[in-house]
């Protein structure tokens, strides 16, 4: 992900349109690490504004936030997508 210098698009299982944020914790956990997760924003069917959004539980940890999100960014395109259409199809509630 972090190769491409933007944030990812994508058209989710549910067919509406998404953008992908790396989201990583300000403060570190217990053991001090620093937990990291994809933040996945729906955006109305124009495309001017956001109308939701979908959130995985940490897929990484760092020691520092800048190890946690070069984790993250490290993920493909591909991975990032099927953990969107997984939360899709979960029926997730946002932000749970």
């Amino acid at each position: 992900m972090a190769k491409h210098d933007r944030a990812a698009a994508f058209s989710g299982a549910d067919g509406q349109p998404y953008t992908v944020a790396l989201y990583v914790e300000d403060e570190p956990d217990e053991r001090g690490r620093f937990g990291g997760a994809l933040l996945f924003v729906r955006w109305s069917a124009a495309g001017d504004a956001p109308v939701g959004h979908l959130e995985t539980d940490y897929l990484v940890t760092g020691a520092t936030p800048d190890e946690a999100r070069a984790r993250l960014g490290a993920l493909s395109l591909y991975d990032v997508k099927a953990m969107l259409d997984q939360l899709v199809a979960a029926g997730r509630p946002e932000g749970a």
